[in-house]
């Protein structure tokens, strides 16, 4: 109903987990989110299926299960966004527009914990972004903030092909599969401040 609400969003379906794939199949949607836990099949499993299909939709997580562990297995899997359902509805709506993108989003308490795992010195991200150049840590900066190609371009003066090589090259230097993957990673190594 929340997204169904959003102008410019249209759900094309809501599904068990088993259907999932064939629905993906059929409509081609460009979002799909699903939950953590589901009476039939769990949202990891379908993640991991969904993401190896030869053109894959952006998928975000959208559950009550906010742990570290969860947030973990769905980055590395290639989630682009890890949102909790009680998200406010206007944030709900913004967050599918960035996964849509590939600009990918967290929920603003996993940001929060992030933030605290980095002050207690539970983090290390300065030492995982050392081989990064000087412009590519401006792209992981710009990364983190959740802007697209398009934005990062506007900001550095760039074409969006080159924006293009340089989210690449940071994403292949830093070992992550994903925009949101490299986000975290520049949260935890204080880029955001």
């Amino acid at each position: 109903m929340i997204l169904g609400s959003a102008p410019d969003i249209e759900v094309v379906a809501t599904c068990s987990g088993t259907d999932a794939l064939n629905v993906v199949r059929e409509q081609r949607p460009d979002v799909v989110l699903l939950d953590i836990r589901m009476p039939d099949v769990d949202g990891l499993t379908l993640l991991r299926r969904l993401r190896a299909l030869p053109e894959p939709p952006e998928v975000a997580m959208l559950t009550t299960f906010d742990t570290d562990e969860y947030l973990d297995q769905a980055l590395r899997l290639g989630a682009g966004g890890f949102l909790l359902k009680d998200t406010e509805p206007d944030v709900l709506a913004r967050s599918v527009r960035a996964v849509a993108t590939g600009a990918g989003c967290l929920s603003a308490p996993l940001l929060r914990r992030l933030r605290a795992a980095e002050r207690r010195g539970g983090v290390r991200g300065g030492e995982i972004i050392g081989a990064l150049s000087e412009r590519e840590l401006q792209v992981l900066g710009f990364l983190g903030q959740g802007l697209s190609n398009i934005e990062i371009g506007a900001r550095m003066h760039l074409g969006a092909a080159t924006v293009k090589d340089y989210v690449s090259a940071v994403l292949t230097k830093l070992g992550v599969a994903n925009r949101i993957q490299a986000a975290v990673l520049a949260e935890r190594a204080g880029l955001l401040e």
